[in-house]
């Protein structure tokens, strides 16, 4: 649910007036080499937002357009990572709990094996697959029953996944559940083979869920960043009463592209966890010949199980360096749970949310009025916020005792994350932390960067306009011309 935090007093509201009024006079024009490339790409200055600030300065030495509330794409996850390690604490994990349903005896349980699970962002395969490990290891060898799947931790809308840009089996699009198995992602690699003229295409984790009609052509035409745009990918699902996909792939590929992949959503909860973790059991010696079903664990289990995620600052760093959405999401409704164990607080929800994120911008003395927070992870149409506002967030970050894991979270240009491939052979090469965000007709850049005289500078660039996707120089000339200034 989309929110607004209001000022708090008069008197905020007051002191933020003359900060603006005293910011606005006292920085500079827009520099020169921004300026040029906006003009290039006819993006109009109205569209842009930019803030800079030296740390250690009492003003910002360069803004533009600082109070008008924007659209942040993804460096709203500056926001709720932020907020998620000073509530919950960079150790914070999350649990997934084991419960029997049924007397085990000699390894077997005689009933249904129970999985609840309490928003863990990072039961991905690897982690699923240790889950599955450590619960064999407890002498478990054979369930007779079924697998009860416990999503009750959460209570949220069932959206359409495909409501926010019509691509629901796009994976950045998989809503949040409380026992969210490897994101529901299946993933088709595309191989090419030179010496036969064609190009193999699997499905990974679960191939026996989807059956693959492959008609791609392979091309030695130039490979570009695009390729994905040659495909034709039809999805039909619910091909038999097992919930099976049939996928079309039509177009073509080239071969200058090498091996890639696409990640896709393709399954609902249910059928794509009994199918993975019947293959991941039976791996293990396990036996299980159950279905898999959406319930609740009864009262009165003992757990035989209980799982923890890796800590939190290992999941803010996926979240901020890779961008994603669903890990965002689902820590964005962990807030809401925060000071107390999560059986007193379930279930989690988004009102939950917007009030803990509330009180803790508040105790920081974070006073946005025009903040707008939909789901936290910034695919939102509706999401808010000024550049000097998302300035202010980050100053104050820097003065917290997370600080080290907040700023280690972001993309380090020209070597890793969403900034991998920006700024090569440039003074600004590794020296800045860039969050990113991009959606339709909004570009967006926020973090931190050293300038060459070894100061740490806040810098916060929004652009909302139909010609937003071509703003990436300027953005970059910015950050060159911080350093150099």
């Amino acid at each position: 649910m989309a929110w607004i935090i209001s000022m708090i007093s008069v008197t905020g509201l007051i002191l933020s007036t003359a900060a603006t009024a005293t910011t606005a006079t006292a920085a500079q024009a827009l520099p020169e080499p921004v300026q040029r490339q906006l003009n290039q790409v006819g993006i109009p200055e109205h569209a842009v937002g930019i803030y800079a600030h030296e740390i250690g300065t009492e003003q910002p030495f360069l803004v533009l357009n600082p109070d008008a509330a924007m659209n942040p794409a993804s460096v709203m996850k500056l926001v709720t990572t932020y907020a998620g390690l000073e509530i919950l604490g960079p150790a914070y994990t999350w649990q997934t709990v084991l419960y029997a349903h049924g007397k085990i005896v000699d390894g077997v349980l005689n009933g249904d094996l129970v999985i609840k699970g309490y928003g863990d962002p990072k039961l991905d395969l690897e982690n699923f697959w240790l889950l599955i490990h450590r619960l064999r290891h407890t002498g478990l060898h054979e369930i007779t029953g079924n697998l009860i799947l416990d999503h009750t931790h959460y209570d949220i809308p069932q959206d359409d996944p495909g409501a926010f840009d019509g691509q629901p089996y796009r994976t950045y699009n998989v809503l949040p559940e409380a026992l969210l198995i490897n994101y529901r992602s299946t993933e088709l690699r595309f191989i090419p083979d030179p010496e036969k003229k064609s190009v193999r295409v699997v499905a990974d984790p679960i191939p026996d869920s989807v059956v693959l009609l492959n008609n791609l052509k392979l091309t030695d035409a130039a490979c570009n960043s695009d390729w994905r745009n040659a495909l034709d990918v039809d999805i039909q699902p619910n091909q038999d009463q097992r919930g099976n996909i049939l996928i079309t792939v039509n177009g073509s590929f080239s071969a200058r592209c090498g091996r890639q992949s696409m990640l896709l959503g393709l399954h609902d909860s249910a059928t794509y966890t009994r199918e993975l973790f019947k293959r991941l059991w039976l791996q293990q010696g396990g036996i299980f010949n159950g279905d898999v079903i959406n319930g609740r664990a009864p009262d009165g289990l003992t757990p035989i199980k209980v799982y923890h995620s890796p800590p939190l600052v290992e999941i803010v760093r996926g979240i901020n360096k890779f961008s994603n959405n669903i890990a965002a999401r689902q820590l964005y409704l962990t807030i809401g749970t925060e000071g107390s164990s999560h059986q007193s607080r379930s279930p989690a929800t988004l009102d939950k949310s917007e009030q803990a994120l509330r009180r803790w911008l508040n105790s920081k003395q974070l006073y946005f009025p025009e903040l707008v927070v939909e789901n936290g992870s910034g695919l939102s149409r509706i999401e808010r916020i000024s550049t000097r506002h998302m300035g202010e967030l980050l100053l104050a970050a820097f003065k917290s005792p997370v600080m080290p894991e907040f700023i280690a979270s972001m993309p380090i240009a020209a070597v890793d994350g969403t900034m991998r491939n920006r700024l090569h052979g440039t003074p600004v090469s590794g020296l800045a932390h860039m969050k990113t965000g991009t959606l339709n007709n909004v570009r967006a850049l926020a973090g931190y960067m050293l300038d060459q005289s070894g100061q740490r500078v806040v810098v916060v660039f929004f652009v909302n306009d139909a010609k937003a996707i071509r703003s990436r120089a300027a953005m970059d000339a910015l950050l060159q011309w911080v350093y150099e200034r």
